[in-house]
């Protein structure tokens, strides 16, 4: 079965064997045939660290084993083993770019000084799909990935220099030490070549005996090694294998660059080392400990595979449970971030160029995973699709705080942030609202729906109560002073609007969905619009419901939380449509003579949110405070519809953008950002998605992204943000394909183009 992941019962001795590192998607699961297990794609957030990607084919594990003869024979020494010249290029030589991301910290950060006015320099054409630069001794270094090639050119001229094939693909560009390009490959092997003229020094295997698979329509080690390699203190780090719970595990070693010999050893598999506890015992929610490899990282003190850290001599970190939720639904935990394991990563890896929605960079230490668990980590610690920082301040392209959340438009900007965390995302951020959670009177499946309320408003916007979903569910609001009812039903929104603008004044409003489906808007009792439903609300939205402002998936035509500022009094929910006598009656009186049908009752009269419809669908509270209403006692709200709820992270600057950031560099004080351009308006295209002018422009940004739209490069102040040069460009870059050295600036494009940018003169 597969709930959580892949789940063997032993129904004879009466076991649950979990695997929840692998799973299919929701609503289909895998697929057990050929004495296999078939486990398909998937946009599933849960397990985010350790989930396997991709279209999986599993086997029955065999028993460990290891070639005692192929185990002797892991090092094997080239023509240059001997001959390589101690050059240094070391990465604290700012002048130059020698490993992935400029360093072991990965920031994509240099002091050197590249000029705002740029112009191309020479332009190789390479082919193929490109990895990122790196640029030492003069050269610079790239990998073709699928032709298993690493490529010198002069960093200079661009003059090809010499070219290296390895037995597998290389996804990452290579470390370049003392003379030495250092790389691993999907072969299962780590090589060393010499950078003067691409002979081979050594090579090791890291992979624990030479047997393959099918990965990608090519064949790779099943213990393949990432193309960057991290170099620290002359010890050389990587990882080799796909999964701590397949095949014996993850290979940790640590060599000595020069002469590739083991200084030491770790196996990562699916045990805790301290208790030898399954790390199933870790699972917390939808989250459990990191068991996919990835490029390593250090901050200098340790080592880090995604969110895992790891002490220099390669041994892990004890494990930590993530702390429970507040339910088994919405179970998430605080996205607690611990400042003393703060360092760049991202729960997919760095090479997932996807831009999935559900993830993304950060500089933190804790990832939440989960449906409703991916959001939060954002509000807590800097995040972005790609980020890179200095010594006190994070620079990114992500996301806007309004779109931390379970939501389908994104809309993303430019910022700068300090490096500060957030406790948890879960602290009070000016939010004015009152929060009611799911229950069994609530869930409004195939129901026609009442919503009334007395209000005094006074703004012309805010939402007065929502229950939520961006596919499905009801709100009531205010845009432009004017009263509006709207369902979203089956993903397609309708609504209807009152012509009578309210500020400023008590009225009784209360909108209505008809089991003949129908909406109506009613104002003081009167009827004042009406108009055709696309269906009543099939299942029960998964949110929870909200008075004063809508935190989650909006249901409207607004932005959310677009919060409520004035007073709400008497708010009633019936699952049945009043009929105009009936909402005429209420629109008079204090309290509803008759409850039938009634799940929610506020009077408000003794200063709190209890529910008196008899259903105990009590609300909590939070920013509002109690003052005379319209009858007995009302809720005042203060109509923070510009704050963000537990947003902790603080932006020094912020800036909107007309392209889609695939690459970022920092060089000194002037940010490069590059990517295809932004075509389209996403929140309002979300609106108008069968509009065939936005599935043209649908049509184009899915074009541009994949490259055939050109792209963009911007210089932008660190300092504030100001676009101080932009040029256009043919081809966009590959995913994080930019460095910069010696005041020149590097770009892998995707048309497989190798370009350097000079200072013009």
């Amino acid at each position: 079965m597969s709930r959580a992941g892949t789940e063997f019962l032993d129904v004879r001795n009466e076991q649950w064997i979990p695997h929840h590192w692998t799973r299919g998607a929701c609503l289909y699961g895998v697929m057990p045939a050929n004495g296999l297990i078939y486990n398909p794609p998937h946009p599933c957030a849960c397990y985010l660290e350790t989930k396997l990607y991709g279209f999986n084919a599993l086997a029955p594990a065999r028993q460990k084993t290891e070639d005692r003869k192929q185990k002797s024979e892991r090092l094997e020494k080239g023509p240059a083993y001997n001959q390589i010249v101690n050059r240094k290029s070391k990465i604290e030589n700012q002048d130059e770019w020698p490993t992935y991301r400029h360093d072991a910290a990965r920031s994509g950060s240099a002091s050197t000084m590249v000029p705002v006015a740029l112009k191309p320099a020479w332009c190789s054409n390479i082919a193929g799909k490109l990895t990122s630069p790196v640029i030492a001794g003069g050269k610079v270094f790239v990998a073709s990935v699928d032709t298993h090639t690493i490529h010198a050119l002069d960093a200079a001229s661009g003059e090809k220099l010499w070219h290296y094939t390895a037995g597998g693909r290389i996804d990452s560009p290579p470390t370049i030490y003392q003379g030495r390009v250092l790389f691993g490959a999907a072969d299962g092997w780590v090589y060393c070549l010499d950078a003067s003229q691409g002979a081979l020094a050594w090579r090791f295997r890291a992979a624990p005996m030479d047997q393959r698979l099918s990965s990608f329509e090519q064949l790779e080690s099943v213990w393949p090694v990432h193309g960057n390699v991290l170099v620290q203190n002359g010890v050389l780090y990587c990882v080799a294998g796909r999964s701590m719970f397949l095949d014996g595990g993850l290979h940790f070693w640590r060599l000595d660059p020069t002469t590739g010999k083991v200084l030491s050893h770790n196996v990562l598999d699916d045990r805790d080392p301290a208790s030898d506890g399954d790390l199933h015992n870790y699972v917390s929610w939808l989250n459990m400990p990191a068991g996919l490899p990835d490029i390593l990282s250090s901050d200098g003190r340790l080592i880090y595979m995604r969110s895992q850290p790891f002490n220099l001599d390669g041994t892990r970190l004890p494990l930590e449970k993530m702390p429970a939720g507040k339910d088994a639904d919405q179970g998430a935990p605080p996205a607690t971030q611990r400042a003393e394991h703060a360092h760049l990563f991202s729960p997919t890896g760095f090479l997932d160029d996807t831009y999935w929605h559900r993830t993304y960079w950060m500089y933190g230490s804790t990832f939440v995973s989960g449906w409703c668990g991916y959001s939060l980590s954002g509000k807590a610690a800097p995040a972005g699709r790609v980020l890179v920082f200095d010594d006190s301040t994070v620079y990114g392209f992500g996301r806007k705080p309004e779109y931390y959340k379970w939501t389908t438009p994104i809309e993303h900007q430019l910022f700068a942030a300090k490096k500060d965390l957030g406790v948890s995302a879960e602290g009070d951020s000016g939010r004015s609202l009152i929060n009611i959670e799911k229950s069994k009177s609530l869930n409004l499946t195939n129901k026609p729906i009442t919503v009334e309320a007395w209000i005094r408003t006074q703004k012309p916007g805010g939402v007065i109560l929502a229950r939520c979903g961006s596919a499905l569910g009801y709100t009531l609001y205010l845009q432009g002073g004017k009263p509006q009812f709207a369902v979203r039903a089956d993903s397609t929104l309708a609504s209807v609007g009152a012509d009578v603008r309210v500020v400023g004044k008590w009225v009784h409003l209360a909108g209505v969905l008809s089991m003949g489906k129908e909406l109506q808007i009613y104002v003081d009792g009167n009827l004042a619009a009406s108009a055709k439903a696309p269906g009543l609300i099939a299942t029960d939205p998964q949110e929870a419901m909200e008075i004063g402002a809508d935190e989650g998936s909006t249901v409207g035509d607004y932005t959310g939380p677009f919060g409520f500022s004035g007073f709400i009094d008497e708010v009633k929910v019936y699952h049945q449509a009043l009929s105009a006598a009936e909402i005429k009656k209420h629109a008079g009186a204090t309290r509803p003579a008759d409850q039938t049908g009634m799940v929610l009752y506020y009077s408000f009269d003794g200063g709190n949110a209890l529910d008196e419809s008899g259903n105990e669908n009590h609300g909590r509270i939070e920013g509002a405070v109690p003052v005379e209403g319209r009858f007995g006692q009302a809720i005042k709200f203060t109509g923070s519809a510009g704050s963000v709820p537990g947003f902790a992270v603080r932006h020094q600057w912020t800036q909107d953008v007309l392209l889609i950031a695939r690459a970022m560099v920092l060089a000194n004080d002037t940010l490069f950002v590059a990517g295809p351009p932004d075509l389209v308006d996403e929140p309002q295209a979300f609106k108008q998605i069968d509009d065939p002018k936005i599935k043209r422009s649908l049509a184009d940004q899915a074009a541009a992204f994949d490259g055939d739209k050109g792209a963009l490069l911007l210089a932008v102040s660190a300092a504030d943000g100001k676009t101080l040069a932009r040029y256009d460009l043919d081809s966009s870059p590959v995913f994080d394909g930019m460095a910069a050295a010696a005041g020149r600036l590097y770009m892998s494009t995707v048309n497989g183009q190798l370009i350097c940018f000079q200072p013009k003169e």
